[in-house]
């Protein structure tokens, strides 16, 4: 990196503080942690998409497509769920939770059940994101330090303090904002590696026998049960349909986002465009990878600059594997791309960093806020400006959360980031439940609902591979990960019928309004066809991607 670099991350980073001070007037919370509700589809659909697409994808997904053992196109079957995600999301989630006024929606939660309820959802999702956004900043920090040479510590400070400058000044209309703008520096990204690496691959030559069959392999129809069986066809359509309706339904970080809407069609708008928009991304995410591996096998000083980075700043790394393959990227940006685009790059690494950590904080801090302070006997007690001192207080001090998660638990512990994994994947069941059974079940109380919650987390932490790896526990057969987002719900929603049933004693909470009956009109007829046919041809386009990339 020379001046030119330096300047544009430079130029960035004022950018971002400057917008931050531009959006400041924030009077209330729906303004503070909703944007007003006056935000429209464009800049909302760039935000959930940044958000998702974090910068551990812009390193880990090519490096997994191109470099890592086992590796491949499969990282696409990730995808084939998110169409029909967003259609369930549209007709079943977001009327309730929209019309309902809510800044946190587990407040709908308690409504419906009780605070108990509210605080056991709202708590782990604290405590989760915080540690989770924490390992994802050391993870690109410590990335960073291995290809640009700055201290670690100095990348973490960069990523975290302008990140929550910004956030703490403009609320959500800032995070929004930043998040779509740093979504279009990171799809240039994409686009700036994808020709270069094309172009590069071509001026050694190309590969003689094109690219390795096995990592054009899309579709697998195993069933996720047994060792070696990962992202098969029915796992991550049925897992992932559940993961992703309780992530972008139920995860205060992406609901927040839909709650900050004009009105629902915005909604369906947005959910529309992300339904259809990620799919692609990802593919060129995907592509990049298979390119840019395809790079190192016709360029030998190219596998050995990602070796001899590892043996440096990955010792352990080293002496288990010879290359870190997170490394790919970013040591392609370094030693192929000229300076200006080095910088750009540096950018979006940056940008999408940044943005999945603003998300988080401002999603945290509104959680925080509504669930502990505007609650109960306080429920609109509090004024304005003391309401904003809070809400502002809360951003700086998840924001400080998020910076120690990132010094504590990041660095070589491995297992914390298992931990954090494992956690996501058995909390997302028995959260959408929850939801569901608040919009439609007139039978469930909250001990069960309580019982159920519970329940399912704790059977499916023992079932998660990696919670058997991480306590030394064999129980002989492996289930992968995505099938436990499925578990989840079933055991969570059997669970609260049985012991609803068991404490018919406790009455069940009955609010005006509040139980859903879904009527032909909730039907997006156009969504529907649109979502559905796309979803159709990216399962046909990926069963013949072999055919024509070979």
């Amino acid at each position: 990196m020379n001046w030119l670099d330096y300047s544009i991350i430079l130029i960035y980073i004022i950018f971002f503080l400057g917008m931050g001070y531009f959006f400041k007037e924030n009077k209330d919370s729906k303004d503070y942690f909703l944007g007003g509700k006056s935000l429209g589809w464009f800049p909302l659909s760039l935000s959930t998409m940044a958000t998702q697409l974090s910068a551990i994808s812009f390193i880990s997904a090519p490096a997994f497509v191109g470099l890592k053992l086992g590796g491949g196109m499969k990282w696409l079957t990730f995808e084939f769920a998110v169409p029909l995600a967003m259609l369930f999301i549209m007709i079943v989630i977001i009327p309730p939770l929209f019309r309902s006024g809510v800044v946190s929606i587990y407040e709908y939660v308690e409504k419906r059940f009780s605070a108990s309820t509210r605080l056991i959802l709202s708590i782990v999702f604290q405590i989760s994101r915080a540690l989770g956004t924490g390992v994802m900043v050391y993870t690109i920090a410590i990335i960073l330090q291995a290809v640009l040479d700055i201290d670690y510590v100095y990348t973490i400070l960069i990523i975290s303090v302008i990140t929550i400058i910004y956030s703490w000044q403009g609320g959500m209309k800032a995070v929004v904002w930043g998040d779509a703008i740093q979504m279009i520096i990171l799809f240039a990204g994409l686009i700036i590696c994808l020709f270069f690496g094309w172009s590069l691959l071509h001026e050694h030559g190309g590969l003689v026998n094109g690219f390795d069959p096995e990592r054009l392999q899309v579709i697998d129809f195993n069933l996720g049960i047994g060792a070696g069986n990962e992202y098969g066809f029915w796992p991550m359509i049925i897992g992932g349909f559940f993961l992703y309706v309780s992530y972008y339904g139920c995860d205060q970080t992406q609901a927040q986002r839909l709650l900050s809407a004009k009105n629902e069609k915005t909604i369906r708008t947005l959910l529309l465009a992300n339904g259809l928009f990620r799919f692609p991304v990802v593919l060129i995410y995907c592509l990049m990878g298979l390119i840019i591996g395809g790079l190192i096998t016709v360029a030998p000083d190219f596998l050995s600059d990602i070796s001899l980075t590892t043996q440096k700043y990955f010792p352990e790394e080293f002496a288990r594997n010879g290359i870190k393959a997170d490394l790919m990227i970013p040591v392609f940006i370094i030693k192929y791309l000229p300076n200006g685009l080095i910088g750009i790059l540096m950018v979006g690494i940056l940008s999408a960093a940044m943005s999945s950590l603003s998300s988080t904080v401002n999603s945290l801090s509104a959680v925080t806020v509504e669930d502990f302070f505007n609650r109960g006997k306080n429920k609109g007690m509090l004024s304005s400006k003391k309401y904003m001192f809070i809400s502002k207080g809360a951003v700086v001090f998840w924001g400080v959360v998020c910076i120690a998660a990132s010094f504590l638990f990041g660095g070589s512990k491995s297992a914390v980031i298992e931990i954090i994994n494992a956690i996501g994947s058995v909390f997302y069941g028995p959260v959408l439940v929850t939801f569901l059974l608040a919009f439609f079940s007139k039978k469930v109380n909250h001990i069960g609902m309580n019982a159920g919650i519970i329940s399912a987390v704790l059977i499916n932490l023992v079932f998660s591979k990696t919670m058997q790896e991480i306590f030394n526990i064999d129980l002989g057969f492996d289930v992968f990960w995505i099938w436990l987002n499925f578990t989840g719900v079933i055991l969570a929603f059997v669970i609260a019928h049985i012991v609803s049933a068991f404490t018919k004693n406790v009455p069940v909470k009955h609010v005006e309004g509040m139980h859903i009956k879904l009527k032909k009109s909730d039907f997006m007829i156009k969504e529907v066809y649109i979502l559905s046919a796309f979803f159709f041809a990216i399962l046909v386009f990926s069963y013949f991607i072999p055919t024509l990339f070979l």
